[in-house]
């Protein structure tokens, strides 16, 4: 089958690619990039008018919570994919954190089984510890064997500082990234928000900004020591952007994300006391999100991830007992747009590299790329299109999205998965 999509604006962080032209698809798989002029010899694909519209690669969320096994009152895989086609992701990365743990090869093949039907393509991080209780190291060697192709106890940070040590070196070995959630335990006590003005104000516990701090330094100083690298996820403090930035000076092998939500709010929207707002780490200061944005301009953050954290009305009712978490997927692409392209802190390259190109060199995926030959993971959005966030047409079970309500700007009109038609925006 040929799919021959004319009159798009191609961009393609990976070549350096920002044109017009047309985009041959064969067998599912880029099979041609060619001007205009050159699409009269192409009169037995089926033609795609993209005018007005921008192709690029499919978005890679590399920090991804499905639910499945064990909480799929909250998401399952098959709905959670709905969703990432919805918000033109195409390749994901499943944290472990579910019920039982993705902590042995049944579990990840478990994973890999169910996700044949979905509408996106899913990868399992396999666990570092046991159930992830930071007490009993997995076999990581065996995760990867069954299909993991990274490892964390995203959720959690892993407590025992000598066994999150011995995993980052097996890690090293295995050629597979190790993902850090970077918190220490003690600090947070029973905290719910940022402790500063907002939680004083409501007088409720506060989450100190050190607990992110300390948990960065540690896994920071555990990649210099043992020579390793690490992935830090969801980073939202200053003091955590610039340890980064220390440390990747010096010649660590160190990557890091940021969520949307940490570049485009702060704490005042707890002010409602919604807990649809509530999330780990918590949403911090306006200097915060500031410096959020120059780690991503300067590259100190190379990678925007959604950590879509799905769960049930009856959960998030209560402000206070809440669980962290929301979801993101469906509206991450536009909230890049909206908070970093159109006031000019990136350009919509940029952005998409962050979302594509840098996240699939990392998990070494086959995706964020329209070469000849890439599988043809596509996305045609409107980058112009204005939509407000109503959370009741969302596409996954759950609808605790932090932009609900806002008005954004961009929105994925079609999405393709292996040359196949996934998403259309109706």
């Amino acid at each position: 089958m040929e799919l021959l999509f004319i009159n798009a604006h191609l961009m393609d962080p990976a070549a350096g690619l920002d044109q017009m032209g047309s985009l041959l698809c064969r067998d599912g798989r880029v099979a041609a990039l060619c001007k205009e002029a050159d699409r009269t010899a192409l009169e037995k694909a089926e033609r795609i008018d993209c005018k007005g519209l921008i192709l690029s690669p499919g978005l890679v969320d590399m920090h991804v919570h499905l639910r499945d096994p064990g909480f799929t009152e909250k998401e399952d895989i098959l709905s959670g994919c709905h969703a990432a086609a919805a918000g033109g992701v195409t390749s994901l990365l499943c944290m472990p954190n579910t019920n039982p743990s993705l902590d042995s090869p049944e579990t990840i093949q478990y994973v890999l089984k169910k996700a044949e039907k979905a509408d996106a393509h899913v990868y399992p991080a396999g666990a570092i510890s046991k159930g992830l209780k930071g007490e009993a190291p997995t076999d990581l060697a065996a995760l990867k064997k069954a299909g993991a192709i990274a490892f964390s106890d995203d959720g959690r940070p892993v407590l025992h500082t000598l066994m999150m040590a011995s995993a980052m070196q097996e890690a090293k070995k295995l050629k597979i990234p190790i993902l850090a959630h970077c918190e220490d335990l003690d600090v947070t006590k029973n905290g719910k928000i940022n402790e500063g003005i907002v939680s004083k104000e409501l007088g409720v516990p506060g989450i100190p900004r050190a607990a992110e701090d300390c948990g960065t330094a540690r896994e920071l100083a555990l990649a210099a020591a043992y020579e390793v690298g690490v992935h830090i996820c969801h980073v939202s403090t200053k003091e955590s952007v610039s340890l980064i930035r220390d440390y990747q000076k010096r010649g660590v092998p160190v990557t890091c994300e940021t969520a949307p939500h940490y570049f485009a709010l702060t704490e005042e929207e707890l002010l409602k006391k919604d807990a649809d707002a509530r999330m780990s780490p918590p949403l911090r200061t306006e200097k915060d999100r500031m410096a959020i944005i120059k780690g991503l301009q300067d590259g100190t953050i190379a990678v925007i991830a959604t950590d879509h954290a799905p769960h049930t009305p009856q959960e998030k009712a209560d402000f206070l007992k809440a669980p962290n978490g929301v979801v993101g997927m469906e509206t991450s692409l536009a909230a890049g747009i909206t908070y970093l392209v159109r006031p000019g802190f990136l350009s919509m390259m940029q952005l998409l590299e962050k979302m594509s190109t840098i996240p699939a060199k990392i998990l070494h995926l086959p995706a964020g790329t329209l070469a000849v030959g890439a599988p043809a993971d596509l996305i045609l959005f409107d980058p112009d299109f204005c939509w407000r966030v109503d959370p009741n047409f969302l596409h996954g079970k759950s609808r605790n999205a932090v932009f609900k309500g806002k008005t954004l700007f961009g929105k994925v009109q079609r999405t393709f998965l292996n040359g196949k038609c996934v998403f259309i925006n109706s």
